[in-house]
């Protein structure tokens, strides 16, 4: 017997509950999405480090519950229900889930990933199609960034024209290491690479090892008081906006900053922020996203 979803529609105040009551009752997994999705009225839902968001679920929210082959949905969903003190069980439906090979079903969705003129990120069960090409080798992870989105990739390809051998580079919430790994390959020495999430520390660690490239991380308060030829960091505007003067102090005269993970609509304010050290413009624009750039 195969693996079956609860899927049940309800409004906002009960998602969360009806959650958490269905992992107690047994359910594998639980996840929550805008059932309005892709319609006019689907409803946008996030927010950045240290912010909260307004709501923690959708006016109208999915639940999607996985379910082991022995459980019962019906007899799931009516103890839940009773669970929450709800006076009648919501209507759901049941989805089969078709046996799989999920270890091979997820690596297909991660191919090798061309960037710039001559850089390949390919996953550890590809082999690079270019092997003489900057390859980084690079499995998804915890930690942000594979390559995959415009932020990243805006920042690779600057790194590929900008970086020359010799220079010194901080990467700045360095996540999977993937910025301060291809500034090492593009001959940047020294390299460091700092971020606040111990995890992504040591993710980064475990990838410069992987790709043989000597770059020292750690925490921001083992940030090296000196300045670089180039610091990068992509994370997002209102920490960037916050960190205006400590990253700026961190570029020598003569060298160069490179922001991103901001809106197209978000450029000027970031650049605002920067703009009583280092004039920053828009270096590039990527599927509605930017990367800045400034010389001090």
């Amino acid at each position: 017997m195969s693996y079956r979803e609860l899927i049940v529609e309800l409004d906002r105040m009960h998602a969360e509950a009806l959650s958490d009551a269905l992992l107690e009752l047994g359910a594998l997994s639980v996840s929550v999405e805008d059932a309005d999705a892709d319609t006019p009225d689907e409803q946008p839902l996030f927010g950045e480090p240290g912010l909260t968001p307004e709501r923690t679920a959708w006016q109208h929210s999915r639940v999607i519950a996985l379910l082991a082959p022995e459980l019962d949905p019906a007899v799931l969903a009516a103890a839940a229900a009773n669970e929450l003190g709800l006076p009648h069980v919501p209507t759901f439906t049941v989805r089969e889930v078709a046996e799989q090979d999920w270890v091979r079903l997820t690596q297909s969705q991660f191919e090798p990933i061309p960037i710039g003129k001559r850089i390949w990120v390919v996953p550890s069960w590809h082999d690079a199609p270019d092997p003489d090409a900057l390859v980084l080798e690079l499995d998804p992870g915890l930690a942000f960034g594979t390559g995959s989105h415009p932020t990243t990739r805006l920042c690779m390809e600057w790194l590929e024209q900008s970086v020359a051998p010799g220079q010194s580079v901080l990467d700045y919430g360095c996540g999977s290491g993937i910025l301060a790994i291809l500034a090492r390959k593009c001959g940047a020495d020294p390299v460091f690479g700092i971020d606040i999430d111990p995890q992504a520390v040591d993710s980064a660690r475990e990838n410069s090892t992987r790709n043989r490239a000597e770059v020292t991380y750690g925490l921001p308060d083992a940030c090296p008081e000196r300045d670089f030829d180039i610091v990068v960091a992509n994370i997002l505007s209102n920490p960037l906006k916050l960190m205006a003067s400590m990253l700026c102090s961190k570029v020598q005269p003569g060298g160069r900053l490179a922001l991103s993970g901001v809106l197209a609509r978000q450029a000027d304010e970031v650049a605002a922020a920067y703009a009583p050290w280092i004039k920053m413009t828009v270096w590039r624009e990527l599927d509605g996203w930017v990367c800045l750039t400034g010389t001090k």
